[in-house]
Parts: structure tokens; sequence; C-alpha cells
């Protein structure tokens, strides 16, 4: 029992550990506005960078969508990965499309029936309205305000990890390339592991790519593992997916550590 209650006490600090936006990283040219959420019931700021060529030429860019886009959380550092890889040829020209956290443990997470996970926020459970917005709301903004290709993509670590591979699995159609670090795949007795051949089975006929990483974390990396043995034993021909186990990094590192990796494989100039 003493080794449970430690265990949770763990899974809340890792849930409460973000720190792979320290504020001394640059902050590149963006642009903000507010969307007045009618799903979430509340204003919600979306940080955009867009590639340098933008204003010069009249083409239409993918879009890449990711949670804890705020300026102090992971929006700048990708910002700057992406200009980079861009600037070097190794990735096409992109979109960069930050969601700001209000109640990230809401938002991020999906319904649980454990008792210890219902203690990380007063509100869990909230990823359902969360893709609704960005879905319904969101993606039409967007589409409005910027040229947009028909590609979009998803990137997060963490909780917004756990959101990316839930999103996949429950809702493949919505993004075509979807990347996660770390997800907390232990979230609500790791259910979305149990349920993941099920999901695979159920996919539509649509080309999708999926890069994924776990860290030596524990309670991180034995779920990442299964989930690459459950793809492997899958019949997917057009899901494409790379797995990318890191038992040298730690949760807090492992973002920057293979992010440009992650970029590369998913969107990279062949």
């Amino acid at each position: 029992m003493k080794s449970l209650s430690c265990l949770a006490v763990f899974f809340l600090m890792l849930l409460g550990c973000k720190s792979s936006a320290p504020l001394q990283d640059p902050i590149p040219a963006y642009e903000t506005f507010t969307v007045e959420s009618k799903i979430l019931k509340e204003p919600r700021v979306i940080n955009i960078w867009t590639p340098p060529n933008y204003s010069t030429i009249s083409a239409q860019f993918p879009v890449l969508y990711m949670a804890d886009g705020g300026l102090k959380e992971d929006f700048p550092h990708i910002a700057n990965t992406l200009s980079n890889l861009i600037a070097s040829n190794r990735i096409p020209p992109m979109i960069l499309v930050g969601i700001e956290n209000t109640q990230r443990r809401r938002d991020l997470t999906g319904p649980t029936e454990n008792e210890e996970d219902k203690k990380i926020a007063p509100i869990v459970g909230g990823s359902e309205e969360f893709r609704a917005f960005i879905k319904d709301e969101l993606f039409p903004i967007i589409e409005k305000k910027y040229r947009t290709s028909a590609q979009k993509s998803i990137i997060g670590e963490s909780l917004s990890g756990l959101f990316v591979v839930e999103t996949f699995l429950k809702k493949p159609e919505m993004f075509d390339n979807y990347i996660a670090f770390d997800p907390s795949l232990w979230w609500n007795n790791h259910s979305l592991i149990q349920s993941a051949s099920d999901d695979l089975a159920k996919f539509p006929p649509q080309k999708k790519r999926f890069w994924f990483a776990g860290s030596g974390t524990a309670g991180i990396l034995e779920y990442t593992a299964q989930l690459h043995e459950i793809l492997e034993k899958s019949d997917r021909s057009d899901v494409k997916w790379n797995y990318s186990p890191e038992p040298a990094e730690e949760h807090a590192t492992i973002f920057r550590a293979t992010k440009e990796k992650a970029l590369i494989w998913t969107f990279g100039n062949k």
C-alpha cells in the first residue's frame, strides 16, 4: 500500500513538471490573438509563428498545432527549431499554432476511473471538449486567417503527448501527422494501451504518420514500449510510424533531446 502511495505522489510530481521551455529561450517574431471559445466557455490565447518566406510568396503552408503553446511554455523553442530546420532545408516551411494553457490538466486528459489520477486537478477528463475546440473553432479560424494547405499535424510532450496519442487512436482523421514525446500513457490505468489494438483495427483508410518517444523515466518507457509492440503486430500499411526509445533521457530532457529527429522523420525533405 505504501509503495502505491509513493508511486501516486511521483506521478503527481511528474504531471506538475513542465521544464522543457525555460524563460531564456528567445521568443521569435510571432502573432497572437484570442478565441472566445463557446465550447470551452472561456477565452483562449493562440500564438502563431509563420516561416520567413510566408510574406514573400503566395503558397499555402501545412500547419503544426501544439498544446503547451504559450510564450512561457513550449512555443518559443519549437518555433526556433522549425526555423533552423527550414533554413537548412531539412524540412519544408510550415505554420506553427500554439494554444496557450488555462487548465492544462483538464484539457489534456481523458476521463479516468483511477482515484489517484483525479487528485491532480479540480477538473480532469476534458480532452474531448478540447479536441472539439481545436476542430470546430480553431481550425476554421486558422484556415481563414492564414494561407494553409490541407495538411495538419500535432506535437506534444507529457500530458500533451497523452493528448496526441489519444487523438491518434480515437480520432485519427483529425490530423495527418502525430508526434508525441513521453506521453503519459499510464493515465486511467493505461487504458489507451489496452484498447489500442481495437482502435487501430478501426482506422479509416487514410495515410498517417506517427512518431513517438519514451524516456527512461519509470512509468513511461514500459508503456511506450507496449504501444510499439502493438503497432508492430498491427496490419496497417497506411500508418507509417517510428518509435524512439530513449532510456538515457529523463522526462525533463527528452523533448529537446529528440525534437529535431522527430520533426525530420515526420516532415523531412526526401
